[in-house]
């Protein structure tokens, strides 16, 4: 019995291919897919992180926001306490600068003209007194009741110098002086404690002694003489003797004004002839 030989042959259907080939474009579609989906994870990721950023910046704001309308708060409290503080502080000056104007006057301390003469003091007005308000300084001499009135001459009649000082090396003092009217009460034997003061009413401009860096005011201080002229002193030696050290013993002082007055006597007398001389 013989074999006959048999052969099989598999037939591929013709759609296989083709799908082949889509199930690779699919994966392919997959494979990109997948990685779009890889990007907007990190993209995600990404926006999350910056949103958080922003929320915490956010925050922030709101906080700074918060602490500036508090401090605004705060600020318009301060400020409205302020005006009613402001109001008061201009009454103050105001009340200030009207007592300054109601201030009769500032008296010096006592002094003697000598251990056993006369009393006195100074009476300074420093807005001006009757028709120097506002205008001038005015300077008043005050005749005191003292312990040796009964042996000391009157009406006082003795020639009273002021002098404001120059407190630079300049020492351009003002100076003015006045005779006692001996008629008046104010140069009578004193029957109280003291005389009605007597003077010059308008001794030195404000607008003067106001200036800023004037010469006469330093460290809020005013220095004031007041001498009394018992000898008659010529008016020439007034600027000499006022020009003085202050701190000098008054006797040494004298000896100093009455050498000062030889001196220039002298001189005087030895001009007409030098004159003479040089006429021959």
């Amino acid at each position: 019995m013989g074999i006959v030989p048999h052969s099989t042959t598999i037939t591929t259907p013709p759609n296989s291919n083709n799908m082949t080939v889509q199930c690779q474009e699919m994966y392919e579609t997959i494979d990109i897919l997948a990685g779009g989906i890889q990007t907007l994870n990190e993209d995600v990721q990404h926006l999350s992180t910056e949103s958080l950023i922003l929320q915490n910046g956010t925050d922030a704001l709101n906080r700074g926001m918060a602490e500036l309308k508090l401090s605004i708060e705060e600020e318009g409290i301060f400020l409205n306490g302020i005006k009613p503080n402001q109001e008061i502080l201009h009454q103050d000056v105001a009340s200030l600068k009207q007592q300054s104007e109601r201030q009769t006057s500032i008296y010096s301390p006592p002094f003697y003209s000598s251990p056993t003469g006369y009393k006195m003091r100074a009476r300074l007005y420093m807005n001006g007194d009757g028709n120097a308000r506002r205008t001038h300084m005015s300077l008043f001499f005050v005749l005191m009741r003292g312990k040796h009135d009964a042996i000391l001459k009157f009406p006082f009649n003795y020639k009273v110098t002021f002098c404001l000082y120059d407190q630079t090396p300049t020492q351009r003092h003002i100076i003015d002086s006045f005779r006692p009217d001996t008629r008046s009460s104010s140069f009578q034997r004193p029957r109280s404690e003291m005389n009605i003061a007597s003077g010059i009413p308008k001794f030195f401009p404000l607008a003067m002694i106001q200036q800023e860096g004037n010469p006469y005011v330093r460290d809020d201080t005013m220095f004031i003489k007041i001498m009394v002229d018992f000898g008659d002193m010529p008016k020439i030696l007034l600027p000499y003797a006022l020009s003085l050290n202050p701190g000098l013993p008054t006797n040494i002082q004298q000896n100093m004004i009455e050498q000062e007055a030889e001196k220039r006597a002298q001189q005087t007398s030895t001009q007409p002839t030098l004159l003479l001389q040089r006429n021959e």
